[in-house]
């Protein structure tokens, strides 16, 4: 079946039906208009209800006639109509029964009016069209009898107030019509199984799910009306078919130990061991089935096939099973009145396929879909309802019971009525007989809806399976979040949870309830009583992990689990499978079927979850883990560990080192006293990162100015709170184990020393008292901690709680970890992008020789002895908490090469896709790039090459402040702050001409050649062609689009100049104006005359004369860009002096030169 193709047609064809039905509404009301003559009741009901919400009259029409066009084209196609009614006959373009009419086949009851439209006897503007309308009419009455919740009646005679029909769209005949696309998706294979008019009915209402799903991050909560288009999914077939058959499928199993239907059911997990007490079934009849929220019937569909098979092995016969089915098995529940009518819909042709047409028109039985109906009864009411059910049965669980479903279109099956005998009180409210008491009968026929709700809603099934509707309490509407809450506590975080509880009430002891849901049950803390209840409740006897992918149709829910519970038995071994655990695009339905063997199954009782704290669903744990987590103790009781604060505001409380002024930052506070003492206003601010262990990822600030007074004080623009929260104060600049909350890359924890506050994308963990924080780091680098994580909490997100419940041996790992902590700090800090970056490697006085290349040979052996000593720590690490948990047999000491998350390592920095010299060739590119970028930091006073770490780094310093640090400079900086980047030597002091001077100081002279090639070879460019085109890119890259060199850039490149932001005053812009621009323009006016010259002399050759002629129109162009650009950009900015403050940071620093300034893409989007 192509759902692609289904889906087109559905969406298009929802709006071409919205479209045309409004059209046709508009017809129908104008003054004048026939239909106000021929149908005045249903004219004066449709002004009504189009009065109170025109939109919705116009959608409730459009899907009615969307589901019986479906229904009709199926029914067509799979035989059950004669005369086909929307399907031509083979050969023919006119539906059949069109064609039939027009050969003189006219129903009797509406022979004379078709007759007189097709004769042209009654005026029409398309008689054919006008004559078939009255056939599909004339044709979903016929079907009212047998299929009633289908084909609502809409009487041909008088028509009565049914509005429906006047809104039928009008172009049905027409090669675009809304039929003829019907047909070319709905072909004969498609419509082999009737599961294609739920596809269709999900795709049709997709779109309305969007705007529900784009209301939702407004704020707007899910409204009653619009839960089924936010919550319901289509279930995958193999999901169902997984469901039925180890829930209906295992009890008839149980039942019949020698029956043959486990043959037949290809999703079916056999139990590991058998089961002596089990729920008793002695007949087919006696299996009730449930499905509470069964859409469009596709979990009662499939287990309307399997018990055909049922009743076939017990020897009835074929032709009374169907009718068997309805009268005494399945049951559907629904809130949604569109889905309701396809469940039964689906059921009915499920019962017309065994029997055939003739058979299934006699057929009685119809299928049992309760669609849950909002009624409420007043207190003068229920005086009427005493009378009517009489006062021995009106109880107060009557009462109370009449009362629950005023809002059952919101609550839906999550309704536990209080009667517990609704059957039978409503055999007999229905006995009694009111006679002509019209009022009465009214009531009495109230009650019989409730009551039949509520028997529908009681616990009397022996398999109850669903697909539960799918939203976070933080996204209902406050009447169901309410409900929800309230009768279900444990299972309040999602709708689904509730459901699943609301299973079990429904399912018999010995019974079973299967479901497909979100797996974030399994693990998150939030659902721990959840668990807890599910645990007391009954066992798992099986659990299919699908993980992503379970909803492949593309549906953000779609990290899911199928399992069956059997309600009331417990210590029994379930079995559970793994699916989880490959990439997202994987086809789980061929996956499953490859891994159902017995090797990859886990065979586990549930009371072995009890063990783990939070109960996590850990089906794969290994007794020997087991014994861990009840050993040991948890790292919670020797280490405390928290989520960071939220600032609420990040651009304005939070910045990258770089962008600020150094003396107003102060790494090495050891408390809240000493912070405020330093009157400073930046702090170290961990806010995650990057997969890095052991030390790292050390790049934020935050503004805890006078102990972070703003942080403490601002409040919300609702006024109600305190902006940022969390603060953490007890916690904050004392040493830390640090982590990223949420990862793709696994998890990963680093030591951060005293100084630091916290973020809320990153957690803390600090050791108690007698503890080391080198064991809490050494075992949460652990292959034991990233296995122990997975059991407690196997999603993206790592929680303190999580960590919290690692079993944690007390092992000799001091030394260890130290040492791997001061690699990681040596690797971090050899960047400039630490705080604590002091001088270029390639530059160490130990790793330099006389050439660039035996240079950086010397650094990259040093590095590979670097990652190779953190790979022997981290294996060590490793073997000594394996060998204090007795895992030997489990996990393995070693480490990928690409998780020794050193920047020194290619393996890390760039991947293990690629070959190693692949990996090499980019790592001495990076190498020579940084060389580069380390000699611009010297050009621009940043750095010196004889003073360690930074010289100028403070707001509005200037060359007079270098020389005070750097007297006698090998490599003077440029005095004015401004490197011209341009493509020649314009300039004296042009960035290549300086870098030349750069090699020449750092490696000599004599070998300069030597030492340009190999640069020029491991970039694959020139010097020029790099600093042009590529150098400012890089830059803005490595300071992730917050650069604190800016590069003045005039529109089409011609003209680049960079300056460094710390040394920026309000006269810079005029530096690079009068000192540099216009200068560029005079000498480009002189070589203009130059090439005019050349251009024109007979001397020259005629190459050289045509070339000259090339460059004079290219300088031409270049003059007219850069003169517009100074008039109209940097000579009125240079005139307005603009200052800047570095605390307010690129993000709005930089756009105050836009139009002066290189633009940065994405620099407005870009993380703080």
């Amino acid at each position: 079946m192509d759902t692609n193709a289904l889906k087109r047609f559905a969406q298009g064809a929802r709006n071409l039906l919205i479209d045309q039905v409004s059209a046709r509404l508009d017809m129908v009301l104008t003054e004048g208009a026939a239909a106000r003559r021929e149908h005045p009741k249903a004219i004066a009901k449709l002004e009504t209800a189009a009065g109170r919400n025109r939109q919705q009259v116009i959608e409730q029409a459009a899907y009615t006639w969307f589901n019986r066009f479906t229904a009709l084209r199926f029914m067509d196609v799979t035989g059950l109509t004669n005369p086909r009614v929307v399907s031509p006959a083979d050969g023919a373009t006119r539906p059949e029964i069109l064609a039939g009419a027009m050969a003189g086949n006219l129903p009797d009851r509406v022979r004379p009016e078709i007759a007189e439209y097709l004769n042209g006897m009654r005026p029409a503007r398309d008689g054919q069209a006008e004559a078939y309308r009255l056939l599909l009419i004339h044709a979903c009455n016929e079907w009212h009898g047998v299929m009633p919740y289908m084909f609502e009646r809409a009487d041909m005679l008088d028509r009565a107030e049914d509005y429906t029909e006047l809104l039928m769209p009008d172009d049905l005949l027409s090669p675009d019509s809304i039929l003829a696309r019907l047909r070319e998706v709905m072909t004969e294979e498609a419509c082999q199984d009737v599961e294609i008019i739920g596809w269709l009915y999900q795709f049709y209402i997709s779109e309305k799910k969007d705007q529900v799903f784009a209301g939702l991050k407004k704020n707007q909560k899910i409204t009653a009306e619009n839960i089924p288009a936010a919550t319901q999914l289509f279930t995958p077939h193999w999901i169902v078919r997984y469901l039925v058959e180890n829930s209906l499928g295992r009890l008839w199993l149980l039942n019949r130990p020698k029956s043959k239907l486990a043959a037949k059911m290809d999703y079916y997990i056999a139990p590991e061991e058998s089961e002596t007490d089990f729920l008793k079934i002695s007949r087919p009849e006696d299996i009730r089935i449930c499905d509470p929220a069964c859409g469009s019937g596709h979990m009662l569909t499939y287990a309307f096939d399997l018990l055909y098979d049922i009743y076939a092995e017990e020897g009835h016969d074929a032709t009374d099973i169907p009718s068997l089915i309805l009268r005494h098995n399945l049951t559907g529940i629904e809130i949604d009145d569109r889905a309701g009518a396809l469940a039964a819909f689906a059921l009915s042709m499920k019962a017309a396929a065994k029997l055939g047409r003739r058979r299934f028109l006699r057929m009685e039985s119809k299928p049992d879909i309760v669609v849950l109906q909002d009624v409420s009864f007043t207190s003068a009411e229920m005086q009427d309802v005493a009378a009517v059910v009489g006062e021995d049965l009106f109880t107060d669980e009557l009462r109370e019971t009449l009362g629950q479903f005023e809002h059952a279109k919101n609550f839906g099956s999550l309704i536990v009525p209080k009667l517990r005998d609704a059957d039978e009180t409503l055999r007999m409210v229905k006995a009694r007989n009111f006679g002509s008491d019209l009022l009465l009968k009214e009531v009495q026929e109230r009650v019989v809806v409730v009551l039949r709700m509520a028997e529908a809603l009681s616990p009397r099934y022996c398999v109850v399976v669903a697909n539960p509707p799918y939203a976070g309490a933080s996204n209902l509407n406050p009447k169901l979040k309410n409900f929800l809450g309230k009768v279900f506590p444990n299972g309040k975080s999602d709708l689904m949870a509730g459901f699943v509880q609301r299973t079990d009430i429904l399912t018999l002891a010995g019974g079973f309830s299967a479901s497909v849901t979100l797996d974030s049950w399994m693990f998150l803390a939030s659902y721990q009583a959840f668990r807890a209840d599910l645990f007391d409740a009954g066992s798992i006897s099986s659990l299919v992990h699908v993980g992503w992918n379970c909803f492949p149709d593309g549906h953000t829910y779609n990290r899911g689990v199928a399992f069956v519970l059997e309600k009331g038995v417990r210590n029994l071994a379930g079995r559970f499978m793994n699916l989880s655990d490959v990439e997202a695009t994987v086809d789980k339905h061929r996956f499953f079927k490859e891994k159902r063997t017995e090797e990859n199954y886990f065979d586990t009782k549930t009371e072995a979850f009890e063990v783990l704290p939070g109960k996590p669903i850990a089906y794969w744990m290994s007794t020997h883990f087991h014994r861990a987590f009840e050993k040991f103790p948890s790292l919670g009781e020797l280490a405390e560990f928290r989520i960071g604060m939220a600032t609420g505001k990040n651009d304005l409380y939070v910045r990258l080192w770089q962008e600020v002024s150094i003396e107003s930052c102060e790494f090495l506070s050891d408390s809240r006293e000493a912070s405020k003492a330093s009157g400073r206003k930046w702090f170290p601010y961990a806010k995650g990162g990057p997969f890095r262990r052991w030390a790292g990822n050390r790049e934020h600030l935050v503004n805890w100015e006078n102990d972070g007074h703003l942080l403490q004080t601002v409040k919300h623009p609702s006024g109600d709170r305190i902006w940022a929260h969390n603060f953490n104060l007890g916690s904050i600049f004392k040493p830390s184990v640090c982590w990223t909350q949420v990862t793709d890359a696994g998890s990963s924890f680093r030591y951060y020393p005293n100084g630091y506050l916290f973020d809320a994308a990153a957690g803390m963990g600090q050791p108690k008292s007698g503890t080391d924080i080198e064991i809490m780091l050494g075992v949460l680098n652990s292959t034991f901690s990233e296995v122990a994580q997975s059991f407690l909490n196997p999603t993206r997100n790592i929680l303190p709680g999580t960590l919290s419940a690692i079993p944690t041996a007390s092992v000799a790992v001091k030394d260890t970890v130290a040492k791997a902590v001061q690699l990681a700090e040596a690797d971090w800090d050899a960047y400039e992008t630490s705080w604590d970056f002091t001088a270029l490697p390639l530059l160490a006085p130990d790793r330099r020789a006389e050439t660039l290349s035996a240079s950086y040979n010397r650094l990259r052996a040093h590095w590979q002895d670097m990652t190779d000593e953190m790979q022997r720590l981290e294996k060590q690490n490793n073997r000594i908490f394996i060998d204090a948990y007795e895992l030997q047999d489990e996990l393995t000491p070693e480490v990928p090469i690409e998780e020794i998350t050193l920047t020194c390592n290619p393996a890390y920095r760039y991947g293990v896709k690629g070959t190693k010299q692949e990996r090499e060739t980019r790592l001495r590119e990076d190498t020579m790039a940084e060389f580069l970028h380390y000699a611009v930091g010297c050009m621009l006073g940043r750095y010196s090459l004889d003073e360690p770490g930074l010289i100028l780094a403070n707001q509005g310093e200037g060359i007079e402040e270098y020389l005070d640090r750097v007297p006698e400079p090998t490599f003077s900086p440029n005095a004015d702050n401004v490197i011209p980047v341009l493509d020649a030597d314009w300039f004296a002091d042009d960035i290549v001409t300086r870098a030349h001077e750069f090699l020449r100081v750092t490696f000599g002279k004599e070998h300069f050649r030597e030492n340009l090639a190999f640069i020029e070879t491991a970039l694959g460019k020139d010097l020029r062609k790099w600093f042009t085109k590529d150098f400012y890119d890089y830059h803005v890259r490595r300071y992730k689009k917050r650069p604190i060199y800016w590069m003045f850039s005039s529109p089409k490149g011609s003209f680049n100049a960079l300056i460094y932001m710390h040394r920026y005053r309000p006269d810079t812009v005029s530096v690079v104006l009068n000192q540099y621009l216009r200068e560029f323009i005079h000498k480009l006016e002189i070589e203009r005359a130059r090439l005019e010259k050349l251009a024109d002399d007979p001397s020259a050759t005629q190459s050289a004369r045509t070339r000259a002629q090339k460059d004079v129109g290219t300088v031409i162009k270049q003059i007219t860009e850069l003169t517009e650009w100074e008039r109209d950009v940097v000579y009125p900015m240079a005139q307005q002096k603009i200052t800047i403050d570095l605390d307010d940071g690129v993000k709005h620093n930089y756009p105050l030169f836009t139009g002066a300034l290189k633009p940065i893409k994405g620099l407005e989007a870009a993380d703080d």
